[in-house]
């Protein structure tokens, strides 16, 4: 894309996040993992299938839903497939979308929600997998039907695009798993406190925002940098930094990755990645006026209403980032911020 949006800011942030921890992961391949087909016809779906540790591997029952399924477009229904869009390549980014340890299946939370929505849908799910910008160009040519791939709802997207709502796009605070400190929604509660983020992204621009509140009150909060991941939590661990904030999702695979080693951490609260105004969503994407995005999202709230959207955030440790119900064409980041 030519202009690099807040989304697409926070999309970097989260890939620097996690990019040196992912290391042992094999790059993304462009096929769908073999075992789609089966779980479409059995009625159950596994989550978090050969995540490398990203996950808690789930299965999850899904039965058809007809009333939803028959208002499908028929061009949809005649091919009996959801074709899921990923933008996951070259690297991935756990725990969203990443190859999984047996060097096939394209794991993660984006997919596999892609996938239990095709299971209530009766369809085939086939998950594609290419470059953030092919991302776009699949939904626009129709290639792809849904977009399930950590997406932002902006209002300038939403010229072109329908949305159905199922994630809260959240920064987080992470914390040592020993300190005590909560966000609590607070900005005061960072007086004194140094912070780490990443350069250049939404983040920092909310951060920078409370800094220069808490200085107009006679308080401090020190903003630091460093150029990678691991150096983030080395300062962390050596005391060098408080705390840092960055992506949830990032946030939530380095504290799974943590546990059981010598410097586990937490999440110590959670911020809407929109800011103070608004809460700001990920949603699957699809090209405006296919009729798609309603269904979807019919599909979504039956998963919500009868628990296995619970199961899946569960086995990613994205619990904070849940929704009430899925809305279609939500509020968006406004045209000053997307």
């Amino acid at each position: 894309m030519t202009i690099v949006t807040a989304s697409r800011l926070r999309t970097i942030g989260a890939l620097a996040t996690v990019a040196l921890l992912a290391g042992g992961l094999a790059a993304c391949s462009g096929s769908a993992s073999a075992t789609d087909e089966t779980a479409a016809a059995s009625g159950t779906v596994t989550v978090g299938a050969h995540s490398n540790g990203a996950a808690t591997e789930t299965e999850i029952s899904v039965s058809t839903v007809d009333s939803i399924r028959k208002t499908l477009p028929q061009a949809v229904l005649d091919s009996g497939e959801l074709t899921i869009g990923v933008g996951a390549l070259p690297s991935g980014f756990p725990p969203l979308a990443f190859t999984g340890d047996d060097n096939e299946t394209l794991t993660g939370s984006e997919p596999d929600l892609g996938r239990l929505v095709a299971a209530v849908l009766g369809l085939k799910p086939v998950v594609s997998n290419s470059t953030w910008d092919n991302l776009f160009v699949g939904i626009d040519t129709g290639a792809t039907d849904a977009g399930f791939s950590n997406i932002t709802v902006t209002e300038k997207r939403k010229e072109k695009y329908d949305f159905a709502s199922y994630r809260g796009d959240n920064l987080a605070f992470q914390v040592l798993a020993s300190n005590k400190w909560e966000f609590d929604g607070n900005y005061e509660n960072l007086a004194g406190l140094t912070v780490a983020t990443s350069s250049g992204t939404n983040q920092e621009k909310i951060l920078l925002a409370w800094k220069t509140k808490l200085e107009a009150e006679g308080k401090t909060l020190n903003v630091v940098y460093f150029p990678d991941a691991n150096s983030i939590t080395l300062a962390l661990n050596s005391g060098q930094i408080d705390a840092q904030f960055n992506p949830n999702p990032g946030i939530a695979y380095q504290n799974t990755l943590s546990q059981g080693g010598a410097n586990p951490t937490r999440t110590a609260g959670v911020f809407s990645g929109a800011g103070e105004t608004l809460d700001g969503l990920i949603a699957a994407t699809t090209k405006k006026g296919s009729g798609l995005a309603q269904p979807i999202a019919d599909a979504i709230n039956y998963l919500i209403e009868n628990g296995q959207y619970q199961q899946w955030l569960e086995a990613y440790d994205l619990k904070n980032e849940a929704v009430k119900t899925s809305l279609v064409n939500p509020p968006g980041l406004p045209l000053d911020n997307s």
